[in-house]
């Protein structure tokens, strides 16, 4: 098994805390992403939909998975598992530091996740307070904030995949 982190970062205009509408745990936010064959290096054609919140039973009947798939050029099956509880929303201030932040760990099994989309289902807030819902289908966003009285938005959107690994420390698990 492979764990991998998705960041990201995005150049945010006067808003703060972007992220899915249900927060960085949202069982129902779709990540659109295409997935390399570890066996033959085939990367698939079309973008895989995984969240959260489908799970199907793996192949050995031991357990379940997010996404269980079979690799086009091989035949070779692979799964990926998400771990929520890693993510935090992208703020003001990593974005002008230009900082990813990290959003979901996948446990990957004969894949590795690569070319994440963004796409609707996002939120985030301005400087003054104002929710904005924001469709990234576009790969940008921008809007007028009445009550702070300034454009918003978010531009310059990036997201990649790294290798992390578990630590065990004092009963609680994170990936570094």
């Amino acid at each position: 098994m492979v764990f991998y982190m998705l960041y990201f970062t995005a150049e945010l205009d006067n808003l703060t805390n972007f992220q899915p509408r249900g927060g960085c745990d949202d069982p129902n936010y779709p990540y659109y992403f295409k997935v390399k064959c570890e066996n033959c290096g085939e990367i698939s054609q079309k973008k895989t939909c995984v969240t959260m919140s489908e799970s199907v039973p793996l192949p050995s009947g031991r357990g379940t998975a997010n996404l269980v798939q079979k690799c086009k050029l091989c035949g070779r099956e692979g799964s990926i598992q998400m771990i929520p509880g890693q993510g935090q929303p992208l703020t003001l201030e990593l974005s002008q530091r230009e900082q990813v932040t990290g959003f979901m760990v996948f446990d990957c099994r004969g894949f590795e996740p690569v070319d994440f989309s963004f796409s609707d289902g996002w939120k985030a807030e301005s400087t003054s307070g104002t929710p904005f819902e924001v469709d990234l289908s576009g790969e940008e966003f921008a809007d007028y904030d009445e009550k702070g009285e300034c454009p918003v938005g978010v531009a310059n959107l990036r997201a990649l995949f790294r290798v992390v690994k578990k630590q065990e420390r004092g009963g609680k698990t994170t990936f570094v």
